[in-house]
């Protein structure tokens, strides 16, 4: 196993450290000030365009998309240090490249399984950045942990499909600029095949019967950046049949798809976090004094940040196996080392940004720093794609099945 960067890798990396330096880091304030100056909060910062365009011209576009023909090209294992790097300012930098959830795993779907008709009305535009999308799968009256469990229904009726159903943290929703939902349903309810009864199928945010109901608050937060998270209802929402993405049946299918590519990023992320978290742990504990002496001397502390240390190190060999797995004996020979990292990478990441707010004392808790926010996105990703549980009960019955 060779995780060593090559030097294409190396050199993208360069140039994306020196564009969070230059550009990234210095519009954090900027965004939040021109977002305080907005007509609605879900409208989107002037400077996230700035950062977009100038990310375009450097060649900083769609790096998480394999497909040479519509991405950058790069191996998971090429990807992987530079969604770190954007790990470290979560709510700009990966918009800024294009590559921001939904819209990433939106992209990958329409990429695989999209018809023409999608690629060029919806893929094409996502591409280029000019809109954005959501993707509907989780509701509230079910445990959408077991996605089998998904209620809302997707009916034939002649030429068109009718959708009806309730579905909430539908993430980018609230963003005006999202343009069209990724709608997980059932179209054969009653199916024997509990994993054929779902489908997907492309719904225009103008569509009747649509209603984008409330924005769903994390931990407090509304995650501007990401167009928030919405409940949404689909009311006989009818759309053409050829708006069905794939086959009917194939929607477990494609978001097993969409799903596996999502999670690593999430942990590529999520080390950025963390090494931002000690960055400023580190900060922190030399500027400041406390009985006496700087934090920096104090023995909990030093402890707090080697064992942060170690532990991004650990996580960081674990997710680049992962990542070189899914390149050579792609995402089913990987799946033990996917959902180790789906397990391990955000548990850990909330310890160590846990310990950051704790060294920021008053400040950790603020928003003059990112740590509060950075711990709650890290938090909510023990739930997302799949909580812990989900992953440690599949990781165990694959262990034991050696034995039994």
């Amino acid at each position: 196993m060779d995780f060593a960067y090559d030097a294409h890798t190396e050199e993208l990396r360069a140039k994306l450290l020196a564009f969070m330096d230059e550009h990234v880091y210095p519009a954090e304030a900027t965004a939040d000030e021109q977002r305080a100056g907005l007509a609605s909060p879900w409208d989107t910062p002037p400077i996230v365009e700035e950062l977009k365009a100038e990310a375009r011209r450097q060649g900083l576009w769609n790096l998480f998309l394999p497909d040479a023909e519509h991405g950058a090209g790069l191996t998971n294992l090429q990807y992987a240090p530079l969604a770190e790097i954007t790990g470290r300012s979560p709510q700009l930098a990966p918009t800024a490249l294009n590559c921001a959830a939904p819209d990433t795993g939106n992209m990958e779907v329409l990429t695989q399984f999209g018809s023409d008709e999608h690629k060029k009305q919806w893929l094409e535009p996502l591409l280029a950045g000019e809109i954005r999308s959501a993707f509907a799968m989780t509701e509230p009256e079910v445990a959408s942990s077991d996605a089998t469990n998904i209620t809302t229904l997707i009916e034939r009726d002649g030429d068109e499909y009718v959708i009806t159903g309730r579905k909430w943290y539908i993430s980018g929703a609230m963003n005006p600029d999202c343009k069209v939902f990724i709608v997980m349903g059932k179209t054969d309810p009653d199916g024997t095949d509990i994993r054929r009864q779902q489908s997907m199928i492309l719904v225009p945010r103008d569509t009747p019967g649509l209603e984008v109901r409330r924005a769903m608050r994390v931990y407090g937060y509304e995650d501007h950046y990401h167009g928030g998270h919405a409940e949404v209802v689909f009311d006989r929402v009818r759309v053409p049949v050829s708006n069905l993405i794939g086959e009917e049946g194939g929607g477990f299918a494609i978001a097993q798809a969409r799903l596996g590519p999502g999670r690593i990023h999430h942990c590529m992320r999520l080390i950025g976090m963390a090494e931002r978290a000690i960055e400023l742990m580190c900060r922190r504990a030399v500027a400041r004094t406390a009985f006496g002496k700087p934090l920096a001397q104090q023995g909990v502390v030093q402890e707090w940040i080697a064992d942060a240390r170690v532990a991004v190190e650990q996580l960081r060999l674990l997710v680049l196996k992962t990542a070189w797995l899914m390149d050579t004996v792609g995402n089913k020979g990987a799946h033990t080392e996917i959902q180790s990292i789906k397990i391990a990478t955000p548990r850990t990441v909330v310890g160590i940004l846990d310990q950051a707010v704790q060294l920021h004392g008053a400040g950790g808790v603020s928003q003059d720093f990112p740590l509060a926010e950075l711990w709650a996105a890290a938090r909510t990703l023990r739930l997302a794609d799949g909580p812990d549980e989900v992953h440690q009960r599949s990781l165990a019955r694959r262990e034991l099945k050696k034995y039994l």
